[in-house]
């Protein structure tokens, strides 16, 4: 016997800590049976959509309730606008521009910045629209909540 070493270690494990161990062995059902939750699919999916330097700048901020301001106001733009409406915002910050247009890419959106100038006083705005092609998908997880899990290290 090559192995009688570590067949040794394994017969004088306590009996209570082997159960414990093959209990883990097998795992969930869901997992075991490859069934995967289609609501962190669609998030993953959406997550992914987003450029990995936005991406890399929603991880690093903390600013949710400015992000769930945004999701709010894209969640209704979805629901109630048509094809052909524009949903216009003023936001003057780059940084909150970069994360708008995150959750835009987030939720399969195009938005594009436009600068106005009005007399010596120059502003932006973003201008947000569905995509021609393709259905809007809106996952049931919020990217702040989605966001949030991931930094707490739950996901």
């Amino acid at each position: 016997m090559t192995n009688a070493v570590e067949w040794d270690k394994f017969r004088n494990i306590d009996m209570d800590k082997e159960a414990n161990f093959i209990d883990s062995l097998k795992g969930s059902p869901a997992k075991s049976k490859g069934q995967v939750d289609p609501d962190k699919v669609a998030v993953l999916n959406a997550w992914h959509r987003i450029d990995c330097r936005t991406r890399d700048a929603l991880r690093r901020s903390s600013l949710w309730v400015l992000i769930e301001g945004y999701e709010d106001c894209i969640r209704t733009y979805i629901a109630d606008s048509g094809e052909e409406d524009v949903l216009t915002l003023r936001v003057q910050d780059p940084f909150h521009r970069l994360l708008l247009h995150g959750v835009c890419e987030f939720y399969n959106l195009e938005s594009v910045t436009v600068k106005k100038s009005e007399d010596a006083e120059s502003s932006k705005t973003t201008r947000i629209t569905k995509k021609k092609r393709g259905d809007v998908e809106i996952p049931s997880i919020h990217l702040s909540h989605f966001l949030r899990m991931s930094k707490e290290g739950v996901w």
